[in-house]
């Protein structure tokens, strides 16, 4: 028979196996980690809170693009392609600004926070425009 051979041996093994299945503990939520960022949260959250912002920063020439887009109806690729440029200036300088980016990290950690602190979610007011 295999495994007799030295006694106890394979119940070592068995109990060192089971010791690193067994689950480890987690620092409570908030704790070291508060400025960690995951995955998604660097790649899809933030970037989303920069894009609203721009919007509102923005939202002059969002409305002058709107009111093109709306006036000329098909033809607005060809007859807005100023206010097109202007937007995209505007917006594309937001998101490249590092300083913006670290603005949207703080507001996202603050509000991750305070979500974290109490389980109700900050809803954000939105924008009326069409874009």
């Amino acid at each position: 028979m295999r495994g007799t051979g030295k006694g106890g041996d394979w119940l070592r093994r068995v109990r060192s196996c089971r010791r690193s299945v067994e689950p480890q503990m987690e620092p409570p939520p908030g704790a070291a980690e508060s400025s960690k960022l995951r995955h998604v949260e660097k790649d899809v959250l933030i970037p989303q809170i920069m894009r609203e912002r721009a919007k509102e920063l923005c939202s002059e020439k969002v409305q002058a693009f709107t009111k093109c887009c709306q006036e000329t109806g098909l033809l607005m690729v060809v007859k807005c392609r100023q206010e097109n440029s202007a937007l995209k200036d505007c917006l594309v300088g937001y998101y490249s600004d590092p300083l913006f980016y670290e603005e949207c990290k703080t507001e996202y950690l603050k509000q991750r926070e305070e979500y974290r602190a109490t389980g109700i979610k900050k809803k954000r007011q939105k924008l009326t425009s069409n874009v």
